[in-house]
Parts: structure tokens; sequence; C-alpha cells
């Protein structure tokens, strides 16, 4: 049986146009899939998706199952009134990662605080059911990230020996 032929567009979406700093996976994706779907397309090819370090590569991710933070749209959050979005001045035409990092990070931690303060019963539930089913990577990864940032981002081999062990203290 041949298969019909079909094309698509490797697009990362980060790439998309975005109103802060980067393209992320929100409207401005869903407009672009319909685009596609409406072109004729059939596949949006990414590169890996997962949270970046130093100099923001995909292809040097912390985790293989954790999302990259930047890829967060902020928006609903801000509707939901979880918190409020001010646009730092994030340059057109070009991306600041720099700038991105300094502002995302704050603004998703306010998001996460007016969670915990404000948001109903199911979605608190949501929360707990996603911490439960995705345990099995999501605690290592949320202690190596603490680990990292406490040791002002230095890669895992040059943290102090104990710590490289994973020894648990006595």
């Amino acid at each position: 049986m041949e298969l019909p032929r079909a094309y698509g567009l490797l697009l990362h979406p980060t790439s998309l146009p975005g109103p802060y700093g980067v393209g992320v996976l929100g409207e401005e994706a869903r407009d672009f899939l319909r685009f596609l779907r409406e072109a004729g397309g059939r596949y949006w090819q990414v590169l890996p998706l997962g949270p970046t370090g130093y100099g923001d590569s995909p292809y040097q991710s912390f985790s293989a199952f954790a999302g990259n933070p930047y890829l967060v749209d902020l928006r609903p959050l801000a509707e939901r009134g979880y918190l409020r979005l001010e646009d730092p001045g994030f340059p057109q035409g070009r991306v600041d990662y720099g700038l991105l990092y300094a502002w995302k990070w704050p603004a998703l931690k306010a998001a996460f605080r007016g969670f915990q303060e404000k948001a109903p019963p199911e979605e608190r539930e949501d929360f707990a059911r996603f911490q439960a089913e995705e345990a099995y990577w999501l605690r290592d990864y949320a202690l190596f990230m603490a680990l990292k940032g406490r040791h002002g981002g230095l890669p895992w081999n040059r943290w102090p020996l104990p710590l490289r062990k994973r020894e648990r203290r006595p």
C-alpha cells in the first residue's frame, strides 16, 4: 500500500511571534497549526522542547521529560488572576535571552504564588494529580534544578562531592 504524500514544516515554537520575547505554546502556536492545516500541511516538526541552559540550545536540555519554561504562555495565568503581566520592553525582531531569563522566571514564580492563593479546588486537584503521576521524574528534576540554582548554575560535576554522589546527611 502506498502512503499518500504529505509535507510539514520544521519550526521551533520560540520562532513564532510572541508578546514576551519568544513564541510560546499559546494562541500563536494554535494560529500556526490552523495555517498549516489550511495550507495542506500535515506535520509540524519541532526541535527538542526541554528546559535549556547556558546558550539556550534545545539540544542541551536539563531533562528529557520537563518542558521549557520559556514556552509557557503566561496570558491565561494572568487572565485567571494569578499574576499581573508587565512588558519589560522586549526588542522586536530578535531574542534577548538574558532579558527573557531575568523576566520569565520571576513571572513564573509570581504565577505559582497566585495559583497557590487563588486556584479553585479542581485546578489544585489537577496539579496534585500531575505531581503524583509524574513523580518518577519530577522529584529528581526539581531537586537537580534547586541544587543547580543553589550552586550558581554550575554543572553537577562541580558541586560538592556528597551532593554529586547523592549522599544523605547523617
